[in-house]
């Protein structure tokens, strides 16, 4: 199966044949539980036929946005594209594709009604993913308000930004989580680093960001470990770290802390889900996420 599949009736296989072509895209047809298998492989699902059918087909099996493959349906007469999940994670790009075959794609998110481009949208532009998620709410909303600057920062640098601000970093599949002992070196920094990604089978290069807690912004160790790595670091305050699911104790807690590379991990990946808890690698401890 291909990352984008078509989904249709037998009846409508000459009009799906059409668009799995164009899109190059495997075609399925509908059997009550075509949905399910299509969300759990697919990045991309274009549904042809009633776009009732499809709300309740996929109703018990939407997650997140940022997990959930983007869905379109298409009018069984090829008449129109809309874009029912994912508009600014995929659907309203899978929408447009359809295009050339006479298909209008009809789009609803707000930004793009009003032209305006999304965080999403300038995130794909730069080939980069959003490390603070949840921001991106407030600031499409600020948005449609008004122009938001788009600040393009390079390295060595220290970027403190408030819930208000979207930060992207290149793209990547895993997050790494830093815990470190005060006054810990680079190369003690470097070589935990090299450790867990070999031990886990990860290259650096698939690596969308590293975190800590805010706590260690004054180690110049860990800062310049990461900075040599040309990646980002995020330091999160004590809520955002707070607010994480409990994966294993910690001592952190005597500084007010769930803990720290496992949290910290966690907050800004992907899929929320930990692939290496906590490891301690002399005087630093890592946990990947992705």
């Amino acid at each position: 199966m291909t990352d984008t599949v078509v989904i249709a009736f037998p009846r409508s296989f000459k009009q799906a044949r059409r668009i799995a072509e164009h899109l190059n895209a495997t075609l399925l047809p509908y059997d009550t539980e075509v949905f399910a298998r299509a969300f759990a492989s697919a990045q991309r699902i274009v549904a042809l036929m009633a776009t009732g059918i499809v709300v309740r087909s996929i109703a018990s099996l939407i997650e997140d946005k940022w997990v959930d493959p983007a869905v379109v349906v298409v009018s069984p007469d090829l008449s129109y594209a809309i874009p029912l999940v994912g508009g600014h994670h995929g659907a309203n790009q899978l929408a447009r594709e359809l295009a050339p075959l006479g298909i209008r794609p009809v789009i609803t998110t707000a930004t793009e009604t009003t032209g305006k481009e999304s965080v999403e949208v300038i995130a794909e532009q730069y080939g980069c993913d959003i490390a603070n998620r949840d921001s991106t709410r407030r600031v499409n909303a600020a948005i449609l308000d008004g122009d938001v600057p788009v600040y393009a920062i390079r390295g060595p640098a220290v970027v403190i930004a408030s819930p208000e601000v979207s930060v992207l970093f290149n793209k990547g599949s895993y997050t790494l989580g830093i815990g470190c002992r005060k006054g810990v070196r680079k190369d003690e920094v470097l070589d935990a680093i090299r450790q867990a990604l070999r031990s886990s089978g990860i290259s650096h290069t698939d690596v969308f960001a590293y975190a800590t807690t805010v706590k260690k912004i004054s180690e110049s160790g860990l800062t310049e470990a990461i900075t040599s790595l040309s990646a980002g670091l995020v330091f999160l305050d004590d809520d955002t770290i707070n607010t994480q699911p409990l994966q294993s104790p910690s001592r952190a807690g005597r500084v007010g802390l769930l803990g720290v590379a496992e949290p910290c991990a966690l907050a800004v990946s992907k899929h929320k889900k930990l692939v290496m808890k906590k490891t301690v690698f002399g005087r630093v401890t890592i946990a990947i996420a992705r």
